[in-house]
């Protein structure tokens, strides 16, 4: 269930703003963490083709907390990796801003130039938490940074920690830790660089009901609290009714999208959509 707390969430900043694709008559003014424009992305040729994403163009707001949804193969996955650098596009754009408002066209990049990008302006929460298992919580945290060649901030990074709740942990090995723990430490190791922002892909999917509420607050938070910008991929309605927006694909392109979601909200748009 989503906490009431959540239902007074505004838009955010407006400073450096740019204009939301529309979707349904819907627009908005945000300030733009990543902007995907007529984005296709085809797996294989010629009859075995596959078309997972079909002329795409959304903006992810900066500062905000966005649901990618659809039905099993609508492409929200695709969309998710190819936005977060992760997979190549056929054509199209993926733009990522950063706090001053200036852009970086990822497809532009080469693959030294974007693994460079990614271990400091973009975090990732995957369902499979990805803890190297001889390392510490505290060495896991830091480690993207660490091959990144720079320093945590000693201030942020104790923020991170104490947000999250890893205090007493962070000298435990994963194997130490349960699975609500572990997606914590993966949690604050994508924050701990001040990413541009998190991209999380079906977070909760290996967690029981109640760890999983648990890191979705956390993820909520890191938006309230830290200014974070957060987009998930998710297949819950009740996931989902955590972020302040939510964007609906099927067959690859994008139909509708959602203010202000609540799960029953987001279960009535997904039955129209056969999901």
């Amino acid at each position: 269930m989503l906490p009431e707390a959540y239902e007074d969430r505004d838009s955010g900043p407006t400073t450096g703003t740019a204009a939301l694709p529309s979707v349904g008559g819907m627009q908005t003014i945000v300030r733009p963490a990543v902007a995907v424009t007529d984005l296709t992305k085809v797996y294989g040729t010629g009859d075995t083709a596959v078309r997972a994403l079909d002329g795409v163009s959304v903006t992810f707001a900066a500062g905000g907390f966005t649901a990618i949804m659809g039905p099993s193969g609508s492409g929200k996955s695709t969309l998710m990796h190819c936005a977060a650098g992760l997979d190549t596009v056929t054509s199209g754009t993926v733009q990522l801003f950063d706090g001053r408002g200036e852009a970086t066209d990822l497809t532009g990049l080469g693959d030294t130039a974007l693994t460079k990008l990614r271990r400091t302006r973009i975090g990732f929460v995957f369902q499979q938490f990805n803890l190297l298992p001889t390392l510490t919580a505290a060495q896991n945290i830091t480690l993207p940074l660490e091959l990144a060649g720079a320093r945590p901030d000693p201030e942020w990074y104790a923020t991170v920690v104490d947000v999250l709740g890893l205090r007493d942990r962070l000298g435990h090995r994963p194997n130490q830790l349960s699975g609500g723990q572990q997606q914590r430490v993966a949690c604050a190791r994508a924050l701990l660089a001040r990413p541009d922002v998190v991209f999380a892909d079906e977070p909760t999917g290996n967690l029981d009901s109640k760890t999983g509420q648990e890191v979705l607050d956390f993820l909520r938070r890191s938006v309230a609290e830290l200014g974070q910008t957060v987009v998930m991929v998710t297949h819950d309605p009740t996931a989902a009714a955590y972020a302040d927006r939510v964007v609906l694909l099927a067959d690859g392109r994008l139909v509708d999208e959602i203010a202000r979601p609540t799960a029953d909200s987001v279960l009535d748009r997904l039955k129209r959509l056969g999901a």
